[in-house]
């Protein structure tokens, strides 16, 4: 791809993009910039998937940034996501390298891709009071409403669909300033995997997950003094775990509810960038079944080509 800045990986969970974006970084000397937006909490290691052996390739630790930069229980967003993504692009840049953005959270990948004005949105008492007695359901069909961009791909609590109705409320009523970064160009290669196949790799890695540990980690997040509210707000793994931990569902209807939950979210995933591609990013699906070699000879021809 002429005078590409950088590669992207995408895909939806359990398709195998990041141990594919470690070993396509191997081969080009480079480095990984994170696109998820639950890996930058520290301590948060096995609901998030931090699969750390992956990022080893041929005796060597691929280095992954936008990971562990946050406390758990603070709330990170995409703004301050973007802003972070840039310091790091532009010092991998100035060392010559062509950065790999590798991550399932398609508003990150999309906002710095095309390089979206991201206001840094303050919080609004009157209208979280205003929304605070709606249900989810509610909440996604005001956010629906809106017409600007927001990640619904990953509001699975009404806290988070309240941010983000906060924030698309401010945008509206704000007149829209110069972007501060620009768009990039970038190969985007997304792993296809079929539905079933993906289905049974949420399933086997949720179980493998429980087997590790998650639960504990919740366990150890809650002694620490984090309240349950604050980390059911991160979704998913989080907040199903924390409801069985205080004690509000039982373990097999937890693992039940949560294994829905995966398997509706990765559909979320797709919807979202079918969406990319409908605006005008182009994205080459690989079938993530492929030997991992194929796949990066597969890459490396459409980044020449």
């Amino acid at each position: 791809m002429k005078n590409c800045e950088i590669v992207t990986i995408l895909g939806p969970t359990a398709s195998g993009k990041t141990a594919f974006a470690a070993a396509l970084a191997d081969r080009l000397d480079t480095e990984i910039i994170s696109a998820d937006s639950r890996q930058v909490y520290r301590g948060m290691d096995i609901g998030t998937g931090k699969d750390r052996a992956d990022y080893t390739v041929n005796g060597r630790q691929i280095p992954c940034h936008l990971i562990d930069i946050c406390d758990p229980g603070t709330k990170y967003n995409v703004f301050e996501y973007q802003h972070d993504f840039f310091r790091v692009y532009r010092q991998l840049r100035e060392r010559g390298k062509l950065p790999v953005l590798c991550g399932g959270t398609g508003l990150y990948v999309e906002a710095v891709l095309r390089g979206y004005h991201l206001p840094d949105v303050p919080l609004n008492l009157i209208l979280r009071e205003s929304l605070e007695n709606k249900s989810l359901e509610e909440l996604k069909e005001i956010l629906a409403s809106y017409k600007t961009l927001h990640n619904r791909s990953d509001i699975d609590t009404p806290r988070r669909a309240i941010r983000a109705i906060e924030i698309e409320e401010y945008r509206a009523r704000h007149a829209t300033e110069q972007n501060e970064y620009g768009p990039l160009r970038s190969l985007v290669i997304g792993l296809d995997i079929k539905r079933e196949q993906r289905r049974e790799r949420i399933s086997q890695r949720l179980h493998s997950r429980l087997a590790q540990g998650m639960v504990e980690e919740v366990r150890r997040l809650l002694a620490s003094g984090i309240k349950p509210e604050d980390i059911i707000y991160y979704g998913l793994e989080y907040k199903y775990l924390t409801l069985y931990v205080i004690g509000r569902l039982g373990f097999e209807e937890m693992v039940s509810q949560l294994e829905t939950a995966i398997h509706q979210f990765a559909k979320r995933q797709m919807t979202w960038f079918r969406g990319m591609a409908r605006r005008d990013i182009s994205i080459h699906w690989i079938n993530a079944a492929m030997p991992v070699e194929e796949k990066i000879e597969r890459t490396l021809s459409l980044l020449n080509s």
